[in-house]
């Protein structure tokens, strides 16, 4: 899975005035932060449109009368945004998965007062297994951004809710725990994302039999991963796939265009029939 673009054209000039790692990385931060706050203040502007829970319908059976191709549905999916943050931040992924063949897509909005991810996780199997049950499917796919990654997580490796995922995708997710921003200990779900907390520790427990495929995408220039290979999955029983993102930051990941590729595919892939943690690029910037 690789995306690539042309060199910047200033790229040269930065080259010649400090040296080439530093030129490359300095060039990398000032685009990716800049991208950043240009998402930052979009988001904010589209924040109210998201705050409440989407209405779910599902979708209308084929008039008696007609006669329809037989085409493979492809499953529902679920998407699941991070910490203090609600659906709004899938308005452009949303738009990408429908463009390309996804017909039914629905998110999911856990309550910001939410204290713990066990509790938000099953929420999310409640949502799922009525999401499931609504449209007729056996399996969801799930994309979670963030905490809703853990979140998901944690149902699918904890709560059984291998039986109704079958991919799940994951975007700059704390897997194996942050160190970010210690000053906000204070709320008990961020205390819960610190690296050796026990729903860490949970998470690093046998899972054997775990039939759901994960794909993790995690950023070079992440700055809320600390370390930012936290946001890889690294456990032997999970089947697991790990994309490097390089040149954009955390906001990015739910937005840009070339993210947005790399997870139609990793929607799309047959799942792998063995175990095999796996790592792959994607360049963007």
């Amino acid at each position: 899975m690789m995306v690539t673009r042309a060199v910047q054209p200033l790229l040269p000039l930065c080259q010649r005035l400090l040296p080439i790692r530093l030129a490359g990385l300095s060039l990398a931060l000032l685009k990716a932060t800049a991208l950043e706050l240009a998402i930052l203040a979009g988001h904010l502007l589209l924040y109210p449109s998201g705050i409440v829970q989407e209405r779910h319908s599902g979708p209308l059976p084929p008039p008696r009368d007609t006669t329809t191709l037989p085409t493979e549905a492809k499953p529902p999916v679920m998407l699941l945004h991070g910490f203090i943050d609600n659906r709004s931040v899938f308005v452009l992924l949303r738009r990408n998965l429908t463009q390309h063949g996804r017909q039914h897509i629905e998110s999911l909005n856990y309550s910001p007062l939410t204290c713990d991810i066990r509790t938000a996780a099953q929420l999310l199997g409640r949502h799922i297994e009525e999401l499931c049950e609504r449209t007729g499917q056996q399996q969801v796919d799930v994309v979670g951004h963030s905490l809703g990654g853990l979140i998901a997580r944690y149902y699918v490796q904890r709560l059984g809710g291998d039986l109704h995922v079958r991919t799940l995708v994951t975007l700059g997710t704390p897997h194996s725990g942050t160190r970010v921003a210690p000053l906000a200990n204070a709320h008990p779900i961020v205390r819960q994302m610190r690296p050796g907390s026990e729903l860490i520790e949970e998470l690093r427990e046998p899972a054997p039999g775990c039939r759901t495929h994960f794909v993790s995408f995690w950023s070079d220039l992440d700055p809320l991963m600390d370390p930012l290979e936290t946001a890889c999955i690294d456990h032997p029983d999970l089947l697991a796939q790990n994309v490097r993102v390089s040149g954009i930051g955390h906001l990015a990941l739910p937005v840009h265009p070339a993210v947005a590729a790399g997870i139609r595919q990793a929607l799309d892939l047959e799942q792998p029939a063995a175990t095999a943690a796996h790592t792959d690029g994607l360049t963007v910037a």
